[in-house]
C-alpha cells in the first residue's frame, strides 16, 4: 500500500492517511478472528491460566505494549529471550540473526515458565524465520495455546527460512493478519532509493490492543471480573494495581 508524489499531502499526512486505511482494513477483515483471539485469553484467564506475549526485533514493541500498562489486562507477561526482545542488543543485527537459529525456541521454551494451559501470543511480521516457527510448534506441544500475529502476506510472497518449509501462521490456534504489506513500508518518493515508513508497529499494537479489549468485555459478560491496571499516576491508582498483584501473584511475571 503504497503512495507516490501525486498530490500535494505533506509526507506526515501521507503517512497516517496510509496508517489509517490498514487499521480499517483490519477491522473490517480481521473482526471475527479479534473476537476468537480476545474469547480464546478469556478462556484461559477463567480457567486459571497464565498469558505469555512474544516477539522479536521490532515485533517486540507491540508484545510489550500489552505487559504492566494502564488499562491493560494484568495478566499479560512478556516471554523475553536475550538479544531478541528489542533492539538494544550490540550489534542490533544479531537479533535478526539469532531469528534464524534452529532449536533456540526450544532452548528459551525448556527453561521458561509456560505450562499446559497456558497461553502465548507470538508476534512476527513475516513469520517466516526459525524462531517464531519453533515457538508455535514446542508450545503448542507442550499444551500451551497459541495466538500469532503476523502479516501473511509474507507467506504468500516470500519462502520459508525453517526446515519445515511452513510459517508462523501454519502452527497457531488462532492467526491475525495485520495486513502489512511485503516490506513493512507504506510510501515511496521520487529521490529515495528504497520504500519507507513502517507502519507495522502502529497497526500490530492496535490489533493487540484490540483483542485485550475483546478478552476483558468477553471475561465480564461471562460474570468473571477482569483483572485490570489502572494508571500509577492518578489518584488510587497505586494502591489498586498492589491489591491487582496480591491477588494475581501466581500468574505475574513481571515483578520477580
Amino acid at each position: 500500500m503504497s503512495q507516490g508524489t501525486g498530490g500535494a499531502k505533506a509526507p506526515g499526512e501521507r503517512f497516517l492517511d496510509a496508517a489509517i486505511a490498514l487499521l480499517r482494513q483490519v477491522r473490517d477483515e480481521e473482526s471475527e478472528r479479534i473476537t476468537a483471539a480476545g474469547e480464546l485469553i478469556a478462556d484461559t484467564v477463567a480457567d486459571g491460566g497464565r498469558l505469555f506475549a512474544f516477539g522479536a526485533g521490532h515485533s517486540a514493541l507491540a508484545a510489550q505494549d500489552v505487559v504492566y500498562r494502564a488499562g491493560g489486562l494484568a495478566l499479560m507477561n512478556l516471554l523475553t529471550v536475550p538479544g531478541l526482545t528489542g533492539v538494544d542488543v550490540r550489534p542490533a543485527t544479531l537479533g535478526s540473526a539469532l531469528e534464524r537459529v534452529d532449536g533456540l525456541a526450544a532452548a528459551v521454551l525448556d527453561v521458561g515458565p509456560l505450562r499446559v494451559g497456558d497461553l502465548l501470543v507470538i508476534i512476527s511480521l513475516s513469520g517466516r524465520n526459525a524462531l517464531p516457527v519453533e515457538m508455535a510448534t514446542h508450545a503448542r506441544a507442550r499444551g500451551v495455546k497459541v495466538i500469532g500475529v503476523t502479516s501473511v502476506a509474507y507467506a504468500e510472497k516470500t519462502t520459508p527460512r525453517h526446515s519445515s518449509g511452513t510459517f508462523l501462521k501454519d502452527h497457531c490456534d488462532v492467526v491475525l493478519d495485520s495486513r502489512i504489506p511485503l516490506g513493512d513500508t507504506v510510501l515511496t518518493q521520487d529521490g529515495i532509493d528504497a520504500p519507507f515508513a513502517p507502519a507495522s508497529t502502529v497497526v500490530t499494537s492496535a490489533l493487540m490492543q484490540a483483542v485485550i479489549a475483546t478478552a476483558a468485555v468477553t471475561l465480564a459478560t461471562r460474570g468473571h471480573t477482569p483483572p485490570m491496571l489502572r494508571s500509577g499516576n492518578i489518584d488510587g491508582g497505586l494502591e489498586w494495581n498492589d491489591r491487582v498483584f496480591e491477588e494475581y501473584a501466581d500468574r505475574i511475571f513481571y515483578r520477580d
